[in-house]
C-alpha cells in the first residue's frame, strides 16, 4: 500500500449535475473538496491497461465527498461555508485500487475533512467511509466489470495493490 498526500478546493453546495442531485438539494448539504488535473483518467488507465475495462469518469471529477447529509443534521453551515468556501486542505488516498463492479475507487482520508465535519456537527466519520471515485462501467461493459470482480475474489486479490506485477 502507497500512500499519496495532496490538497484539493473545498466546494459547498456545488453545481446540480444530476436529477438526483436536484430533487434532493432542497433538504440536503454537499462539500466537495475538489482535485485537479486528470486524477480519475490517470488511475482509470491502469484498470484499462491491466483489465481492458473503460471506465465512465463522475460527472464532478476527481473529488472527496466530506458531506452529503440532511441539512436537519447540520449546524453553522452558513458560518463554516462562510469561512471555508474555495479553501485549500490535505487529503491523503492509498494507491490501492477497490472495486464493487459498480464502482472503482481508491480509499482517503483527511484530518481537515474530519474537523469540518465536527465543526458542523456531523459525526467525524462519514456513513460510507472518505473514498475517490475513479470512475464507473457503462451498462455495455458492466458485465465485463463484474467479471473482473469474481476473478479478483477467486484469486485472492480483492485488494488489487499496485504491484508491478499487477499492472503489467
Amino acid at each position: 500500500m502507497t500512500i499519496i498526500s495532496s490538497k484539493a478546493i473545498l466546494s459547498f453546495d456545488p453545481k446540480d449535475y444530476t436529477n438526483k442531485h436536484k430533487t434532493q438539494s432542497s433538504w440536503k448539504k454537499i462539500l466537495l473538496a475538489n482535485l485537479d488535473g486528470d486524477f480519475c483518467e490517470y488511475y482509470a488507465w491502469f484498470i484499462k491497461k491491466r483489465f481492458n475495462l473503460t471506465l465512465n469518469t463522475p460527472l464532478r471529477k476527481a473529488h472527496l465527498t466530506i458531506v452529503n447529509d440532511r441539512s436537519l443534521d447540520i449546524k453553522n453551515w452558513e458560518k463554516i461555508k462562510k469561512e471555508w468556501e474555495g479553501k485549500e486542505i490535505d487529503i491523503s488516498f492509498d494507491t490501492d485500487i477497490r472495486t464493487n463492479g459498480e464502482y472503482w475507487w481508491l480509499r482517503a482520508d483527511s484530518n481537515d475533512a474530519r474537523s469540518l465535519r465536527s465543526l458542523l456537527s456531523l459525526n467525524p466519520d462519514p456513513f460510507f467511509n472518505f473514498h475517490i471515485t475513479i470512475g464507473f462501467p457503462n451498462e455495455k461493459n458492466i458485465d465485463h466489470s463484474h467479471y473482473i470482480l469474481k476473478t479478483i475474489k477467486y484469486h485472492d486479490e480483492y485488494d488489487l495493490r499496485a504491484r508491478t506485477e499487477v499492472f503489467k
